[in-house]
C-alpha cells in the first residue's frame, strides 16, 4: 500500500456508548517534561488504519500494518500524528514496543488539542 493511499485511510471514529473512558485512570497524561503520554490498544492486521476511540483506560488504533520487525508500531506513530495534524517526529513510542498496550509520547500539542483531535471526552 503505497504512503498516499494510507494517508487517505485515515479515519476518527468519535465516542460510542460503549466505548468509553475511565476517570481514574486516564488516556492522557504529562510526564516530567510535559510531553503528554497517550495509553493505547493495538490491534495490527486490520482492514484499515483507524483510531477507533477510546476503550477503557486506552485509546483503541486499528493499523492495516502486521506486528512484525516495529513495522506497526511505526504506523501506529504516523497515523496518531496525521490524526493530529502533527509532524511524525513529535509522536513516539515511549513503551510497549512488543505489546498490544503501548504507551505514545507526543511533543508540542497540548492536551486540549489531542483531547479534540481524537475524539476523547
Amino acid at each position: 500500500m503505497s504512503e498516499n493511499h494510507t494517508r487517505d485511510l485515515v479515519h476518527v471514529r468519535m465516542n460510542t456508548p460503549e466505548r468509553t473512558h475511565s476517570p481514574t485512570n486516564p488516556i492522557l497524561s504529562l510526564d516530567a517534561s510535559d510531553a503528554v503520554l497517550l495509553r493505547v490498544k493495538a490491534v495490527p492486521g486490520a482492514k484499515r488504519d483507524a483510531i477507533a476511540g477510546p476503550l477503557g483506560d486506552r485509546l483503541k488504533v486499528r493499523i492495516a500494518q502486521v506486528a512484525e520487525d516495529g513495522r506497526a508500531n511505526r504506523a501506529i506513530c504516523a497515523l496518531v500524528a496525521r490524526a493530529l495534524n502533527a509532524r511524525e517526529s513529535q509522536v513516539t513510542l515511549h513503551s510497549g514496543a512488543r505489546s498490544p498496550e503501548k504507551v505514545l509520547r507526543i511533543q508540542g500539542v497540548s492536551p486540549a488539542t489531542i483531547r479534540q483531535a481524537l475524539g476523547i471526552a
